[in-house]
């Protein structure tokens, strides 16, 4: 199969702040560069903000707040997400070239996976702007009692850098339903295409200052935006470490948190499953996006009965996984997002190593062509005989590495799926449809997926127990993050109240 050859395949992107409907430098004049994954070489050039950019960015989004966005129906807030999901699809192809040069991942993915569900995202809560509704209350006596259900006001959306587009849809596109003002900070190893984003939603009508994107390093904007008192909520995705400092600091004004972090998915395997199936439902779960899933099925539980037949269909389908040139149509799996992320992957496959596990397939770094020897390339990993105790089995890796974890008992599986600090998903195969459920019910997580692994919707709600965050994103769920109720009393009687009036 050929591959997508990018638009400007020569040519360095240069990309400023946008701030108030404008493309300025930052206050610093600072910029940073980044590389696309593939080949090491720079990609763009990108402008660094760090506080006062933030502030000038709050700002903006609380003068838009107040003032023409207030005024705008929900119907035209709506027309204008629908908008901006049509432009998205109309731009889907260059938009899913970009996503795959600046984070690594297959085109097919960014193609046929991320960008469609972008669009979708916008286009779902259009629909929601005009259905956001308060109630009437039958409170006792002649009194009328009402609620408004009104936007939070100012949001800081922080996103990751695993799929930075659509993590910006994620939460672009319920906050701005709901009609709030929003300061976007995208990863700094991925800002490109939250920058594209920026220019669609201008074009889409939005007013000034109701979306400003500003690239720059968690801890000098990211730090900034967190603990920035004129934001009403932030909202954060990525690791539970990062998370916990972000909680921290929006505590000193009591700012409202929303936080999608880390995992360590049981993806569970019963002897009476379609093995076959089970076993593609295993790779989706860890090799999609190089493993770089926060839902990844990192560690794969399977019934002692069956692992031989599993295990050995899994590494043949392993070892014939296409590694290479994220813009072949061919490639299933890209190289992983940066440097720094590749080194955490090889430590932990020598963890695992050192701690008496098995490599069963791959656990080093391909054979490419010479023009992606300098890529971040990993292999997809099998490690066999691991107890659920490792470190492999407990701390996230973020990468394309698979712990097998055998089992008998069905009691003690579920004692070992539900033991870890994590609790966002989590994959059961069965034909027993009693057992499905009952597991479903048993484990602590936010997600469970029953003979499927990594189904998406926007319609659907997305996010984690325990240490794996709290809030939900997607669906209806999505808009109780960015509202917050009044509720109004009218005294219907006329007449004195209580002691004061007589």
């Amino acid at each position: 199969m050929s591959s997508v050859q990018p638009a400007e395949t020569n040519t360095m992107r240069k990309y400023q702040l946008f701030i108030d409907g404008q493309w300025v430098d930052a206050e610093s004049g600072k910029t940073f560069t980044t590389p696309n994954p593939s080949t090491g070489e720079t990609l763009a050039e990108v402008a660094e903000a760090d506080k006062a950019d933030i502030d000038k960015a709050v700002a903006a989004a609380r003068r838009a707040l107040e003032g023409k966005w207030s005024k705008i129906s929900a119907r035209d807030r709506g027309r204008m997400l629908y908008k901006l999901s049509q432009l998205i699809e109309q731009h889907a192809t260059e938009l899913a070239q970009l996503e795959t040069q600046d984070n690594g991942k297959p085109i097919r993915e960014s193609l046929f996976v991320d960008l469609p569900q972008v669009a979708e995202n916008f286009e779902y809560f259009a629909g929601w702007a005009t259905k956001i509704e308060g109630e009437t209350i039958p409170v006792p006596g002649d009194m009328f009692n009402y609620t408004l259900r009104e936007p939070v006001g100012v949001c800081g959306q922080i996103i990751p850098w695993n799929f930075p587009l659509l993590m910006a849809a994620w939460k672009l596109a319920p906050a701005l339903a709901a009609g709030n003002t929003i300061v976007l900070k995208p990863a700094e190893q991925t800002p490109t295409t939250a920058m594209e984003l920026g220019k669609l939603i201008q074009e889409a009508g939005f007013p000034d200052g109701v979306v400003n994107i500003l690239p720059g390093y968690g801890e000098t904007a990211g730090a900034a935006l967190a603990s920035h008192p004129g934001i009403d909520k932030i909202a954060f995705t990525g690791s539970t470490e990062v998370g916990k400092l972000i909680a921290r600091a929006a505590a000193d004004n009591l700012t409202k948190v929303s936080l999608e972090l880390g995992g360590k998915a049981p993806n569970i395997v019963f002897a009476d499953a379609d093995i076959e199936q089970a076993v593609n439902g295993a790779m989706m779960g860890i090799f999609f996006n190089q493993g770089q899933v926060c839902c990844a099925g990192s560690r794969l539980f399977v019934e002692e009965r069956v692992k031989d037949q599993f295990l050995s269909s899994l590494k043949e389908k392993a070892e014939k996984i296409k590694v290479g040139d994220p813009l072949d149509k061919a490639t299933l799996m890209g190289p992983q997002v940066s440097c720094e992320q590749l080194d955490r992957i090889k430590s932990y496959v020598g963890y695992a190593r050192d701690e008496g596990a098995t490599v069963l397939s791959g656990g080093g770094s391909p054979q490419l062509d010479e023009g992606f020897k300098n890529g971040y390339f990993f292999q997809p990993t099998i490690f066999s005989d691991v107890s659920n105790s490792m470190r492999v089995a407990q701390e996230e890796i973020f990468g394309p590495v698979v712990s097998v974890i055998t089992f008998k008992d069905e009691d003690d599986l579920l004692k070992q799926a539900n033991d870890t600090i994590y609790g966002l998903s989590a994959g059961i195969w069965t034909r027993d449809i009693v057992r499905a459920h009952r597991f479903a019910k048993e484990i602590h997580a936010g997600v469970v997926w029953i003979n499927t692994y990594n189904m998406f919707n926007a319609a659907s709600p997305f996010g984690g127990y325990k240490q794996s965050g709290y809030g939900r994103e997607m669906g209806k769920h999505a808009l109780e993050m960015y509202t917050q109720v009044k509720s109004v009393w009218v005294d219907l009687s006329g007449k004195p109240i209580g002691w004061f009036g007589k």
